[in-house]
């Protein structure tokens, strides 16, 4: 057991305890990259998407770039107004699910939570594919690892989170903050540039792109209207803080809320100084490089980001490695957003029934480890599927965003409506401007919604408007099922029955000191009567076996059940099952010997029949089994081992 320890305390730490909670609550310094690291890092390929929807139209539609673009910053300002507001008013967390569960019922709030667990699956697979997907495109020998590598990087984001809320976050504040500061830096230092008439050039800006659809009329909408619901990608990640407010340090909401508009600023600032950058340097980029009129042959697209940090400083600059290797790194972190928003809603979800009670309980490092591996295992599976490609993986992404979004905002209205109906005259005004914040959210985050479904949904979006009523109805089917469990183990108001009679049953395979204990014990409860079972399987080991009972006298009748076919489990049930015909008010009492191992390969060794008998008895009705444990001297030291080794954490514990 010692050996199986060893390794997890390498690699998780030590267990912390109960008390220990308080220590593990986030500053906010921390609190951002932990929880704002996905919509920081979205800055890295949201104007890469605007430019990718309208080139589909040519260089015609660029020009309409800083207005798509604006509607998107006027897009993550309301979310973000609206999200510090949920922060305030639920700080239990839970997000766009508390929300709606408390103002829209049931159903509303799991449509919420199926979105939401959807899209933080889909966050951990596209944030770990795009990172691989930079890492690549300058390492280019590396590109039929890129699978691999992106578990590689989901098995350690996942062990990284399972160490603990806080220690993650230490380590992933240095690329957060290191790419916040370099993209500053690049915007300051492009802006200088052109500020004194010396405007950045891209490699990419004396070619043309052909278009492939029409710049006039619907077309145009169209195109205007799918370049916009591409660049919503910026605000993939913002419910994340309001999901994960319990876990701020004192004062919770505040905390919580400043660090999203700490968040909302720098996502702004840095989304617009890229825009900006990227059209006064006239960036091109299109769908497929045989698009682009005038490239060379062999010439390979750079991303927008890599091409405004090589026009601003020049390409091989020591701010171009940086931009590029900071956005990486930012890139493959951001699924730590979701390492953190994914466990923390399941765990509610957990705690009222909806997903398996495991969820809602903590691990050694004071983590709910179970939301972080599934959210690991769920990820591996769909960057697999889709061979790691970010292109395809991108199109399932923002529908569970926007889905939420609207339904916590919707909820957010009637929460403020129900205020104001018992609201006094005095606080009014202040509920009246909440309800307005939140009324435009809806609006606005609704009709994005449509616009999102209509323009990705033959583009793979289809997959998520599947995956999302799949997660409904399994979320639903899991409460039917805890409803009706509870239902069937509440105590009735009868009085307890007691067993007319118990017989037991000790099965025995040779007659050795385990065999003699259960036998022993087994006389020690008294029951009504006691019969020694065996199946025959040898008959010379029948025949050794009867031999030795007979020499050593035990007073306890020898059964010998026949089979034909080896078979051990058959015949014991059937003679119980017999047994239970003859009796039915009679309890049936089955005694197994097992051996207990100090080592986990010992246990492939040994009790593997056991365990086939035990999983088989425990559906029959009327019918108990008792383990009798003969302990090995594995057994012996890896109790002693561990008695040592606890008594050692408690010494160091009490010396910290």
């Amino acid at each position: 057991m010692r050996s199986l320890l060893a390794p997890k305390r390498l690699v998780v730490g030590r267990p912390l305890r109960n008390e220990q909670m308080g220590e593990t609550l986030l500053p906010k310094k921390i609190a951002l990259p932990v929880f704002c690291s996905d919509p920081l890092s979205s800055n890295a390929y949201a104007t890469e998407e605007i430019l990718l929807g309208l080139s589909l139209g040519g260089l015609a539609l660029f020009h309409l770039a800083p207005w798509v673009a604006l509607a998107v910053i006027v897009l993550l300002t309301v979310v973000v107004l609206s999200y510090r507001q949920t922060c305030h008013a639920y700080p239990s967390g839970g997000g766009a699910y508390a929300v709606s569960r408390e103002n829209l019922g049931v159903n509303a709030s799991l449509t919420a939570a199926s979105a939401l667990l959807v899209d933080y699956v889909l966050t951990v697979a596209v944030s770990v594919a795009a990172g691989v997907a930079n890492i690549v495109s300058a390492l280019p020998a590396l590109a039929p690892y890129s699978v691999p590598l992106c578990l590689g990087l989901v098995a350690l984001l996942a062990l990284l989170n399972l160490r603990g809320v806080k220690e993650s976050g230490s380590i992933f504040a240095v690329p957060t903050y290191g790419f916040v500061t370099v993209i500053l830096l690049m915007i300051i230092w492009g802006g200088i540039r052109i500020l004194f008439g010396d405007t950045p050039q891209a490699e990419s800006a004396h070619f043309g792109i052909q278009a492939h659809h029409g710049t006039t009329g619907w077309l145009a909408l169209a195109l205007i209207l799918r370049a916009f619901s591409q660049g919503c990608t910026a605000l993939t990640g913002v419910e994340a803080v309001s999901n994960g407010v319990p876990s701020f340090r004192k004062p919770k909401s505040k905390n919580a809320a400043d660090t999203l508009a700490i968040m909302g600023g720098l996502t702004i600032a840095i989304f617009a100084g890229i825009t900006w950058l990227a059209l006064a340097s006239h960036v091109r980029i299109s769908d497929s490089v045989a698009s682009l009129t005038g490239a060379p042959a062999g010439y390979e697209q750079k991303t927008v980001i890599t091409q405004v940090a090589a026009a601003v400083s020049g390409d091989g600059s020591w701010l171009f490695y940086l931009v590029a290797g900071f956005t990486a790194a930012i890139l493959v972190l951001a699924a730590n957003t979701a390492y953190n928003g994914f466990p923390i809603l399941a765990s509610i979800l957990g705690q009222d029934g909806f997903l398996p009670k495991q969820f809602s309980r903590r691990g050694d490092r004071l983590v709910f480890s179970n939301g972080v591996v599934i959210l690991a295992v769920l990820a591996g599976a769909l960057i697999w599927a889709f061979d790691a490609s970010t292109t395809r993986l991108i199109q399932l992404y923002i529908i569970g965003v926007f889905v939420s979004f609207t339904l916590s905002q919707a909820g957010m209205v009637r929460h403020w409506t129900t205020k104001l109906r018992t609201a006094p005259p005095g606080a009014r005004h202040v509920l009246h401007r909440s309800l307005a914040i939140n009324t435009a959210g809806a609006v606005l985050t609704a009709l994005v919604l449509v616009v999102v479904l209509i323009t990705k949904f033959t583009h793979g979006a289809w997959i998520v408007v599947i995956a999302m009523p799949l997660v409904f109805a399994m979320m639903k089917g899991i409460h039917r099922h805890y409803t009706r469990v509870a239902q069937e183990l509440a105590p009735s108001g009868d009085p307890l029955s007691l067993p007319s009679r118990i017989h037991g049953v000790v099965l025995v395979s040779k007659l050795h000191a385990p065999t003699l204990q259960a036998l022993a014990f087994a006389r020690a409860t008294r029951p009504f009567d006691l019969t020694a079972v065996t199946v025959a399987t040898s008959a010379a080991d029948i025949a050794a076996l009867e031999e030795e009972w007979s020499r050593r006298d035990i007073p306890i009748p020898l059964k010998v059940l026949d089979s034909p076919y080896r078979d051990i489990t058959g015949p014991v049930l059937g003679y119980v099952a017999r047994i239970r015909r003859k009796s039915p008010r009679d309890l049936v009492c089955v005694f197994i010997p097992e051996y207990v191992v100090g080592h986990w390969w010992e246990h492939l060794l040994h009790n593997q029949s056991a365990l086939r008998l035990k999983a088989r008895l425990l559906f029959r009705s009327g019918v108990m089994v008792t383990s009798v444990p003969w302990q090995l001297g594995s057994a012996e030291a890896a109790l002693a081992r561990r008695s040592e080794a606890s008594a050692l954490a408690s010494r160091h514990q009490a010396t910290r």
